[in-house]
């Protein structure tokens, strides 16, 4: 039979150069091609590992003309990898669309594993993991965005969604007014960079604050399921944080030093976390 080559699809770090495997450079390195959401982005992180492998330009907006050209190379035996700006390919980009050509003409297809905004924001939020949704962006259009949500404001799972710093306020007064102004979430920003930060209360909470405060960085909003009452939300986010301060602890910090970094982890108060802390010794 006559051989075709591989799509490698390449996560790539969501905002620390570090997140990514030793795999993922070996194969940049090696492969013919590598598709790139945006080479300008791509740049950066190839010259970061000393890769000099060539680049094309593969996008949600040429992926019809440009997709045809890949399989093509494919067919005739290359090896190329598809990266995006960030993340895993396919997840709120073309890589999916790249995938299913492939496929459908049979040749293999595999993953690079690799950094993910959504898990990484649901590891951290504090908030039941038994099962989710991932749902990414919401629709731009009103009546779709409400059609989408009303839909699943049953779900029992958690939710996990995308949304840029422009449209935060907009999104989180969607979300309180569809799914319930206490149902508990976690807004994750600027994930594995300088500034990240995990604030976590309730949506309506989550949309006064950032009524008051510019929102900044790109967003990850994870909201618990419908069938979570605020007696469980208000025990796991204890168990969080009690979790936290022991670790801490742990780490050689003295109490007073523990209950700060908790506190800065989870973005409450000292006052909240001694009171938490009270709380599970009685």
């Amino acid at each position: 039979m006559e051989q075709t080559g591989r799509l490698y699809l390449c996560g790539t770090p969501i905002g620390n150069l570090g997140d990514i495997t030793y795999r993922a450079v070996e194969t940049l390195r090696a492969a013919d091609c590598i598709a790139a959401e945006d080479t300008r982005h791509t740049r950066a992180l190839l010259a970061h590992y000393d890769i000099h492998t060539p680049m094309t330009s593969y996008h949600e907006h040429n992926k019809d003309a440009k997709g045809p050209e890949l399989i093509a190379r494919l067919l005739a035996g290359e090896t190329i990898v598809c990266v995006s700006d960030a993340g895993l390919p396919g997840i709120a980009d073309p890589g999916g669309d790249l995938a299913q050509r492939a496929i459908a003409e049979g040749i293999p297809v595999t993953p690079l594993p690799g950094a993910n905004a959504a898990l990484s924001g649901l590891i951290c939020a504090g908030l039941p993991m038994e099962g989710f949704v991932f749902v990414g962006f919401l629709p731009r259009k009103d009546k779709k965005r409400r059609e989408l949500l009303a839909r699943m404001a049953g779900y029992p799972e958690t939710l996990i969604f995308y949304e840029a710093p422009h449209r935060l306020r907009e999104t989180l007064a969607a979300l309180a007014e569809a799914l319930g102004a206490e149902r508990r979430a976690c807004a994750a920003r600027e994930l594995t960079k300088k500034f990240e930060e995990f604030r976590r209360g309730t949506l309506a909470e989550l949309a006064a604050h950032y009524a008051e405060n510019e929102p900044r960085g790109e967003f990850v909003l994870v909201v618990a399921g419908a069938g979570e009452t605020a007696e469980e939300g208000t025990d796991i986010a204890a168990e969080c944080l009690c979790e936290r301060y022991a670790a801490h602890c742990a780490a050689g910090l003295d109490r007073k030093e523990a209950m700060r970094r908790t506190a800065r982890d989870l973005g409450i108060s000292r006052r909240e976390v001694y009171r938490a802390l009270l709380g599970q010794e009685e």
